[in-house]
């Protein structure tokens, strides 16, 4: 059976969304990801965050919880998953933090750089496109995933094929984040037709009511939601942009960012990040290449 569980009241006034679906969909797949063993004895030398985090004994890490395969937290178990979620378990396990140590924060994508600069979240993994304005706000370690700007509609839509059919059309995303920024910046559609929601359940809540032709976000995010309904949804055309993902940290702390990338390049070199994507996202048949550390 496809569908198997009803989503109900992710984000207040949020549409509902069938979740975990078909056997082995993104949303259900986190579970046979790698099992990450805390590392004993850990240091970070210079860390200010790593030393609030040690002396307190737990760390809070931001991620998003309305995107299927990615950032997912399963309204009726409360568990979370998803490739996001993995990477930030694998960076826990390997800054010395089991699952039991472990709270989750959802933070939507306006709120992220806030959360950082408060302490409120250690880091955040959360489909978070590292560039250069807001590399003057936080630091990012990564990239540890790359997508590409896409779009998604409705399965019987046949005016939108590619970025260059939106004139006219309204289209969605969240507030504050770079793809709805290049739809403004690049005039694919009339800045009355630029809709800017929460999070991404709103937006399909909108698309699927007909309130909206078009979601626009990275490709990996819409392949979770097509996956999750492909008889409702379907990605046109081809993706526009390249998003390299990063992990937010505070922007002085060189030290956990250097570390963090450490963590991650040895993810890729042991092969832990392919099983990571095997299990996660690549259960959707799209195949992905481990991205290159860009340390600065």
């Amino acid at each position: 059976m496809r569908i198997r569980t009803l989503a109900v009241g992710l984000m207040a006034g949020a549409l509902a969304l069938t979740a975990c679906g078909k056997e082995g969909s993104p949303t259900d797949s986190g579970a046979q990801a790698p099992q990450q063993t805390a590392v004993q004895g850990v240091d970070v030398p210079g860390s200010p965050t790593f030393a609030k985090i040690k002396a307190e004994g737990k760390v809070t890490i931001g991620v998003k919880e309305d995107q299927p395969g990615l950032g997912y937290k399963d309204p009726t178990t409360n568990k979370y998953t998803g490739f996001d979620i993995e990477i930030a378990k694998l960076v826990a396990a390997k800054l010395g933090f089991g699952e039991d140590k472990i709270t989750y924060k959802a933070v939507p994508s306006a709120g992220r750089e806030q959360a950082i600069a408060n302490g409120d979240v250690a880091y955040y993994v959360g489909t978070y496109t590292i560039n250069d304005n807001r590399k003057k706000q936080v630091g990012f370690a990564g990239p540890y995933y790359t997508a590409g700007q896409g779009l998604l509609v409705k399965k019987d839509n046949t005016d939108i094929t590619s970025k260059d059919t939106l004139k006219g059309k309204k289209v969605c995303s969240v507030t504050g984040s770079t793809p709805i920024q290049r739809v403004r910046e690049q005039g694919l559609t009339e800045p009355g037709n630029i809709v800017e929601l929460q999070n991404y359940s709103q937006c399909i809540g909108q698309l699927d009511q007909g309130q909206v032709q078009a979601l626009t976000t990275d490709d990996a995010i819409l392949k979770g939601y097509a996956a999750q309904e492909p008889d409702k949804f379907k990605l046109v055309g081809e993706p526009f942009s390249k998003e390299p993902y990063g992990i937010g940290i505070a922007k002085d702390d060189k030290a956990l960012r250097d570390k963090v990338n450490d963590i991650l390049q040895a993810a890729i070199d042991d092969g832990t990040w392919q099983k990571i994507y095997d299990n996660t996202l690549g259960k959707s048949g799209s195949p992905a290449t481990a991205p290159k550390i860009e340390r600065y």
